[in-house]
């Protein structure tokens, strides 16, 4: 009998579901974390009209911690634009509650 831990055959992944020999991604989800941003420099603000479309709502896709902050590293929402910005705000960006 096999046994239940099978190795995927493109990549070295164990798939320990021993019912399938393929990982379900269709139903797999993550949660993800939306935070609103308003620029305040005058680089910040021509980034936001003309990169993010004037969409305040990013997806945080990282998050780091670097001399003593928390950094979040965020992507637009439309996907044009990514940047790092500390969890309380930066002279660039200021964090919607």
């Amino acid at each position: 009998m096999d046994s239940p831990t099978k190795w995927h055959s493109q990549r070295e992944i164990p798939c320990l579901m021993p019912y399938n020999d393929r990982i379900d991604t269709k139903h797999m989800t993550t949660k993800l974390k939306r935070i609103c941003v308003s620029p305040v420099s005058r680089k910040a603000k021509n980034r936001f009209a003309n990169e993010m479309d004037s969409f305040h709502t990013c997806t945080v896709e990282s998050t780091r911690e670097l001399g003593g902050k928390q950094w979040m590293f965020l992507k637009s929402l439309n996907g044009n634009y990514f940047f790092w910005v500390p969890e309380g705000g930066s002279m660039d960006w200021k964090i919607e509650k």
